[in-house]
């Protein structure tokens, strides 16, 4: 035979990583941790915020839904508020919505000049 028979062979520096593959799997790592600080934590700061404002919550606010419903706080309940959205000549319309639904708080004063 002209060509002699190849055998692989085992490679020298693999078996002597002294990081252990560490290192392949730093991009991953590091890839996690941007992601962290650039969108999950600013997420959760956000929600944390909305949370401590559906809370403090209380009669006569003004606020904006997020269906872009806006009315003034006539009733707090443990779960709804409800909302005037309208003055008849006869009574207030008044509309049942959920305080998660709440998107923005707005100063006094701001529904007379809708």
């Amino acid at each position: 035979m002209l060509i002699s028979n190849a055998y692989a062979q085992a490679a020298q520096g693999a078996a002597q990583d002294p990081t252990g593959g560490l290192m392949g799997l730093m991009p991953i790592i590091l890839m996690f941790i941007v992601l962290w600080f650039l969108m999950i934590r600013p997420q959760m700061k956000k929600a944390k915020e909305h949370q401590k404002m559906v809370s403090e919550l209380a009669k006569g606010d003004e606020v904006v839904t997020q269906g872009g419903v806006a009315g003034r706080i006539t009733k707090v309940g443990e779960n709804y508020i409800t909302l005037e959205v309208a003055e008849l000549k006869d009574a207030p319309v008044e509309i049942l919505v959920q305080k998660q639904a709440v998107a923005a708080l707005l100063p006094k004063g701001t529904l007379k000049t809708l």
